[in-house]
């Protein structure tokens, strides 16, 4: 992690930390936010728990963070950190992933936004700018995404039947899943039955496949 200072911005510029673990990303989104007037990258973390113990430091207005780290604390893991303590930054997720595996456990631990980083710079900025403000961004496709679940919420995957099925796609039994996420076996179960159910599906390969398509998980 690094500081780069006084924001470059000027006086009531948005202070920005950007949280990614690739190098390139982060000088291209420093590159990026550094023409636009009002923005101001301050500092950079290389790993989620660098982020949480910079954001704790105070100065900050909007963190972009990234989802996967490699190893270590996650991006939503992360954000729940930040956003938990009093006068917390806004957390403006800008990721590569755009799965219901992804994007709930970011939402849910309370990012202000979910951009894709297929975003042209004009939108990146105007989304530190919303976040900075308290309201909400995201990407349109994380929005259709959201607005499916909300209308059809019979068909669509609770937030622990995905992580039941990212499991089932890792290759994990019943039973480690179970160990995985402090359920019995027999919970497991009852929940890819649900699943099976939803999906219109007989399998674990099918159940796979299927939510792949759908994008409720990763490819």
């Amino acid at each position: 992690m690094s500081s780069g200072g006084k924001p470059s911005g000027g006086a009531g510029a948005i202070r920005i930390l950007l949280a990614d673990d690739h190098p390139i990303v982060r000088a291209g989104l420093r590159a990026v936010l550094g023409t636009e007037a009002g923005l101001a990258v301050v500092a950079e973390a290389a790993t989620a728990e660098d982020a949480v113990r910079r954001a704790a430091e105070g100065g900050i207005d909007v963190v972009l963070m990234d989802l996967q780290f490699g190893q270590g604390m996650t991006g939503a893991e992360a954000t729940a950190l930040i956003t938990a303590r009093p006068d917390a930054p806004r957390v403006l997720v800008v990721t590569t992933y755009g799965s219901d595996a992804d994007i709930l456990p970011a939402i849910e631990a309370g990012a202000t936004g979910y951009l894709l980083k297929d975003a042209p710079p004009e939108t990146l900025a105007a989304a530190v700018r919303t976040a900075a403000a308290g309201r909400t961004s995201l990407a349109p496709a994380v929005a259709d995404r959201l607005l499916t679940r909300l209308r059809t919420p019979g068909t669509t995957l609770t937030r622990r039947e995905t992580e039941v099925l990212v499991l089932v796609a890792e290759g994990l039994s019943n039973q480690a899943i179970g160990h995985r996420l402090h359920l019995t076996e027999g919970t497991v179960k009852s929940h890819l039955a649900r699943i099976y159910t939803k999906l219109d599906v007989d399998s674990r390969t099918a159940a796979i496949a299927t939510a792949t398509d759908l994008g409720l998980i990763r490819r």
